[in-house]
């Protein structure tokens, strides 16, 4: 039996390969012009990281393509015991930078179980919800077992603590939820609860979490502290225009003026740099890959694969909304990567292997 079945090399998804290409290349010079330093004489270790993950991301990408997705329906669970593992042992033995425990220093990079995590949710619910609903839809008690499953390595997150990525867990589970065919009236008790809940909320926040909501609403009472994320985002993208200022003329990043400017806030380092036009390219390229999870999803042979398809595009949704609207003042900061383009490896390994899912449900489609 040859290693990669023929049938699925003839069918490879050059579509969806060029756009992520496209975005990797994207992200690799603006990580580059936002970590660059004038006055060294070599390139930035950053960029050379990332250019190193880039080509591991692409291995693993090929390697989920050759993967028969359908064996995930054998897998998930135990690739969830491992990421649930991974995230106990980041309370154990866990690197700490700025306040929070989220990684595992390995030597060669540190990695992050939370990033794992959104991949491994989206494995377990499409596994429990692969088959049809009854009629009428899922009711309340086919929840208990997707609320247990989501709530354990949310809470795990949110200890470290990481909102942002604690709110796409929920967002990418909502969203099989209502793909795989939630009773309406189920969907619209959860929806009210949700929204009498949230207040309630408010007391189990960290008070760095409290003061970024409070920011939100207004940046200029904390200039300097809580809304100073905001403001310099906003300025830089502002400051774009509809052309940009050009390649590494960028003065935000610059100047240092811009916090996190390779990852969370990566997107106003690019608009600043390459304008509305840039932007806008940006955003067609990630409109074009949603749209082609979407596409593959609804052509996949098998439920399981087009619901596998839907869970990992709204991952990628999900996170890039919440990202751009979190550097254009229109959410408050969360810190979420903006995917493929932001510097970081354990982001970029989790997304190729979702881009290599989406590529082996599409080939197998045509090999049943």
């Amino acid at each position: 039996m040859p290693l990669i079945d023929r049938r699925v090399l003839k069918h490879f998804d050059w579509t969806l390969f060029v756009i992520v290409l496209m975005l990797e290349g994207l992200g690799l010079v603006t990580v580059l012009s936002a970590s660059y330093v004038a006055s060294a004489n070599r390139l930035d270790p950053l960029f050379v990281r990332q250019l190193v993950w880039i080509g591991v991301g692409t291995l693993l990408m090929l390697g989920a393509l050759w993967f028969d997705y359908r064996a995930l329906v054998t897998y998930s669970y135990p690739l969830y015991a491992i990421v649930l593992l991974l995230l106990i042992a980041v309370e154990v033995i866990g690197h700490s930078t700025g306040g929070s425990r989220r990684w595992i220093n390995l030597r060669l990079f540190k990695l992050e179980p939370s990033e794992l995590a959104k991949i491994a949710i989206v494995f377990v619910m499409v596994r429990y919800f692969r088959l049809e609903p009854p009629p009428g839809g899922w009711g309340f008690r086919h929840l208990i077992i997707p609320c247990i499953l989501l709530g354990v390595p949310a809470a795990l997150v949110l200890k470290q603590p990481d909102l942002g990525t604690g709110v796409v867990l929920v967002l990418i589970t909502a969203t099989l939820l209502v793909a795989s065919g939630l009773n309406w009236r189920v969907m619209a008790g959860l929806a009210l609860a949700g929204m009498l809940a949230a207040p309630l909320s408010w007391h189990y926040l960290k008070p760095y979490q409290r003061a970024r909501l409070e920011s939100f609403i207004d940046p200029q009472a904390d200039p300097l502290g809580s809304g100073y994320h905001i403001i310099q985002s906003e300025i830089a993208i502002g400051g774009g225009g509809s052309w940009g200022k050009g390649y590494m003329k960028g003065t935000q990043a610059r100047l240092n003026f811009l916090p996190e400017e390779t990852t969370d806030f990566i997107f106003a380092v690019y608009a600043e740099e390459f304008g509305l036009a840039g932007s806008l390219l940006l955003l067609g390229l990630y409109a074009s890959l949603i749209g082609r999870g979407l596409w593959i999803a609804r052509h996949a042979r098998d439920r399981f694969g087009s619901l596998l398809a839907i869970g990992i595009t709204g991952m990628i949704f999900w996170q890039v909304a919440i990202n751009m609207m979190m550097t254009t003042g229109m959410l408050p900061v969360v810190g979420i990567p903006l995917p493929l383009v932001s510097y970081g490896g354990s982001s970029l390994f989790t997304t190729m292997a979702g881009m290599g899912i989406l590529m082996s449900v599409n080939a197998r489609r045509h090999t049943f």
